[in-house]
């Protein structure tokens, strides 16, 4: 949302009432004050936001000048923004892809035990993409890629109101009856699972097939509940995240979403607009 400007501006801390309200709530009155540091770079393509806050600690991020030491810093656009001496370019566009993701890499920038993750099996062209949610090591099936980094936690957010939906293989013989009682959700060691809308799908000797469908998704929440049931996963594969489909989308190829199915399904401004602003703000500047 920012751009490289020669009219440097102050930059400018988050009031408390920033600071307690809920993210994109602000209206037009916070718009007017700027947006945070922090968003404005994983808006803008660098980092994510939680890297951001990272950054600043360490003294890389410099504002108008200054050295900024809290991500709760207010910026405009006609600040001048640099990360270790380099200038943040125009806001990117924002992109959005399916990927297929197989089994036996991780949903991780970087893992310690040096395991294959994801990101390193994209291509470069894609330039720094994060997810949206999680599969882990033994899921496969549908994962959601994004350069922005305000819509990926938009959409992880259960308020969203989107739809996850599984197939899942089990060991064991669930019953119809038993699986239409997890709709009131389920208590699990002291933590609560919201409704899970599962349908058995068919029974394959010892093993059955079972779609499942919920709007939070809870860290390994399915192996949770089934392996309490006493139906262990064997196998897990998502099908769909929200109105974003699986398809017949081949393991481990990723495909992007056309820019006006952003715009329809999320309200995503045009790739033109975003080009002509920045245009418009490079004439301003």
């Amino acid at each position: 949302m920012t751009s490289v400007s020669s009219k440097p501006s102050s930059p400018q801390p988050a009031d408390k009432a920033d600071s307690d309200s809920p993210e994109g709530e602000g209206g037009e009155k916070d718009a007017e004050k700027g947006e945070r540091i922090a968003k404005v770079l994983a808006r803008a393509g660098v980092c994510s936001r939680r890297e951001a806050e990272r950054w600043i600690a360490d003294g890389r991020v410099v504002v108008d000048n200054k050295v900024l030491t809290t991500p709760a810093f207010l910026v405009t656009e006609s600040s001048l923004i640099v990360v270790d001496g380099k200038p943040v370019g125009e806001t990117q566009p924002t992109r959005l892809w399916r990927y297929h993701k197989p089994i036996g890499v991780l949903t991780t920038h970087n893992d310690p035990q040096g395991r294959p993750t994801v990101f390193e099996r994209l291509p470069p062209s894609l330039g720094r993409v994060i997810s949206i949610g999680r599969l882990d090591f033994n899921s496969e099936g549908l994962l959601l890629l994004t350069n922005d980094g305000a819509l990926a936690r938009r959409l992880e957010l259960p308020t969203t109101g989107w739809t996850r939906r599984y197939r899942v293989r089990v060991h064991g013989n669930p019953t119809e009856d038993e699986l239409a009682k997890l709709k009131r959700g389920i208590e699990i060691e002291g933590v609560r699972y919201g409704s899970i809308e599962a349908t058995l799908d068919r029974q394959q000797g010892a093993n059955a097939w079972v779609t499942l469908a919920l709007n939070e998704g809870k860290n390994r929440e399915i192996r949770k509940v089934m392996d309490h049931l006493g139906w262990p996963v064997t196998r897990l594969i998502r099908v769909a995240y929200g109105p974003f489909q699986l398809g017949n989308l081949e393991r481990d190829r990723i495909d992007e979403v056309p820019g006006k199915v952003l715009t329809s399904q999320l309200g995503v401004p045009k790739r033109e607009s975003m080009a002509k602003k920045n245009a418009d703000r490079r004439r301003a500047s």
